[in-house]
């Protein structure tokens, strides 16, 4: 048996996806990527494949098919495409743990599947969660699976979570940039080009996560995403405004004590916590200088 961490990425040309795959490059001692998945981008996950040699890549764009079999061409890499090629990713029996980075609706029946195989998922989908939450974590629990958030403020929740008992939680505060528009009139905002409203100020994210952190949507989305993941009611969530995004949430006691998570703006943060859990690696990314 393999000592190393093995991973199937759904979305694995996506944001999270590319960003999962630099971290995982970072320590290829210590992880193994046996599956990749995306929708139509042949050639990068072409390019992916190649590189770290997974044994099965799927698209789910049929017709991008033939583009990836011509570009990835390459003996030991299993080729598919459609659900079914979604699916063997997803539930792929090699594989330790799988990240969900499909974005939006399409990414709910895949984690699903990676679910009712029993694997630990580092969820990226918080849409997953907003239109299903209770189906995925009845399925969790049958099928003895573990939801890790990847989501920044999720993963603080989490680490701030560790240890402590849910019944002496007082309150969620799920901290947020405010966005692009934070600063901006009414008047200005009617008039705003979509490039503006994808320039996040401390965020690098793909383009509908922008637009929604612009309009707070997100923050919407993911008050209903804590809900589910840490069983707490939405009247003990709360969003407070720190556009500075070093504390990515807190936690308030009964006590009055509060316990927050610190850290620089840099997905790969979260994404080592939930492909590494429950252990802590040493970070090959800068630490966050509070001088």
């Amino acid at each position: 048996m393999s000592s190393k961490t093995r991973v199937a990425i759904l979305g694995s040309t996506g944001s999270v996806g590319v960003q999962a795959l630099d971290l995982i490059s970072r320590f290829p001692d210590r992880f193994e990527v046996v599956a990749l998945a995306a929708r139509r981008n042949a050639a990068l996950l072409a390019e992916q494949a190649l590189k770290f040699r997974p044994r099965l890549a799927a698209l789910l764009d049929p017709e991008s098919l033939e583009e990836l079999s011509s570009r990835c061409a390459s003996p030991g890499i299993d080729i598919a495409a459609g659900e079914e090629g979604l699916r063997r990713v997803a539930a792929h029996p090699e594989a330790d743990r799988v990240g969900s980075a499909i974005v939006g609706a399409a990414g709910l029946q895949p984690t699903l599947w990676a679910i009712q195989a029993g694997k630990t998922v580092a969820l990226a989908n918080k849409e997953t969660l907003v239109m299903a939450g209770d189906l995925m974590l009845r399925e969790a629990e049958k099928n003895r699976a573990l939801l890790l958030p990847v989501d920044s403020e999720h993963c603080a929740l989490h680490q701030c979570l560790r240890g402590e008992r849910r019944e002496e939680v007082g309150r969620l505060i799920l901290t947020a940039s405010g966005g692009p528009f934070r600063l901006s009139t009414l008047q200005e905002m009617e008039t705003a080009e979509p490039e503006q409203a994808l320039r996040h100020p401390t965020w690098e994210m793909g383009p509908k996560i922008s637009v929604d952190s612009a309009t707070l949507m997100n923050k919407g989305l993911e008050v209903i995403e804590a809900h589910h993941l840490f069983g707490i009611e939405a009247a003990r969530i709360e969003v407070i405004l720190h556009p500075q995004s070093l504390v990515h949430s807190m936690v308030e006691m009964r006590d009055g004590s509060v316990i927050c998570q610190l850290g620089t703006t840099d997905m790969r943060l979260p994404i080592q916590y939930a492909l590494t859990y429950p252990d802590r690696w040493t970070s090959t990314l800068p630490p966050l200088d509070l001088s």
